[in-house]
Formats: C-alpha cells, sequence, structure tokens
C-alpha cells in the first residue's frame, strides 16, 4: 500500500468553501453543474498529478466553469485513489476480456503503471462516465436548492429560467 502523508491530505475546511463558492456561481445550474461532472471525470483518470491542468484544459477548450471544473478534478483523493485504481483495473480487464492478474504497483508513476494501462484507463473511463453523470445531477440538485435558500440567488434563478440562458 502507498503511504498517503500530511501535505497529500486534502483540508476539508478549504474544500468546503471550494462546495460553497460553486453553490453561488452566478451562472445557470445546469453549466455549473457539467464543468463539476467532467471535473469528475477527470479525477478518475490515471493521469496522477496531471488532473488540474487537464481540467483547466477542458474548462477553457469546451468554455466550462473552472472554478466548477477544478473542484471537481479534486474529488478523487489520495484516500481514494488507490482502491479506485485497483477497481478500474479489475473492471477494465474484465470487461477487455483480458485475465486479470494481481495489481502491483510500488509508486503511481506511469513505468510501475504501464503493464496495466490498457485495463486501467478502459476500466477508469467507465467508473469516471458513471461519476460524473451521477455528479452531475446531484450538483445540479445542490445548486437548484441552495439557491432557494438565498433571496438574491433564487432571483438570478429566476431570471435564468425566465431568459433561457445565463446571465452575463
Amino acid at each position: 500500500m502507498l503511504p498517503v502523508t500530511g501535505a497529500a491530505m486534502i483540508n476539508i475546511n478549504k474544500l468546503k468553501q471550494q462546495f460553497k463558492k460553486i453553490l453561488s456561481l452566478d451562472a445557470h445550474p445546469g453549466h455549473i453543474s457539467t464543468g463539476f461532472a467532467v471535473g469528475v471525470f477527470v479525477s478518475f483518470t490515471p493521469f496522477f498529478g496531471l488532473h488540474t491542468p487537464l481540467a483547466i484544459t477542458l474548462a477553457f477548450i469546451f468554455r466550462l466553469n473552472k472554478v466548477a471544473c477544478i473542484t471537481g478534478a479534486w474529488l478523487n483523493t489520495p484516500l481514494t485513489v488507490v482502491p479506485i485504481l485497483v477497481v478500474s483495473y479489475k473492471l477494465g480487464g474484465a470487461l477487455l476480456g483480458k485475465p486479470v492478474a494481481e495489481l502491483s504497483f510500488t509508486n503511481l508513476d506511469w513505468h510501475s503503471l504501464q503493464p496495466y494501462a490498457a485495463s486501467i484507463l478502459f476500466g477508469s473511463s467507465i467508473i469516471g462516465f458513471a461519476a460524473a453523470m451521477a455528479s452531475y445531477f446531484i450538483c445540479y440538485w445542490l445548486v437548484t436548492f441552495f439557491r432557494r435558500k438565498d433571496a438574491a440567488l433564487k432571483e438570478i434563478a429566476r431570471e435564468m429560467e425566465v431568459v433561457g440562458e445565463e446571465l452575463e
């Protein structure tokens, strides 16, 4: 098992602040949710150390909400990386019809994971897509729920529904 250092741990208070920032964004809930969902998909990829740059790049390319996309990319924490990697490998190997051997690696660099790359990439894509779909609907519901509780945000949401698009 890989050691998890204190520096690699996610600050829960910072994550809560980031989610509050997402919930109060001045954008259509669908736009916010799409950005978050793409970030969640990125968080399940085995491109460790590149999740944030990938999320930023995709947010610019597809004109997604950058704050939501980056926050979604931070969803997969150091505590969940190894279990998700193992499940991705087993799922991908099973679906590709490959014999699923024991996953053995010493660290998360590309050279350690390269023998398992096809299975990991396929499995993580499926899991990431499912997580992205679920996170889209959860995020959409949370944004609309949060806006109903806040008078100013409720008015913004009402205006967006009337106009049918984002307010600039």
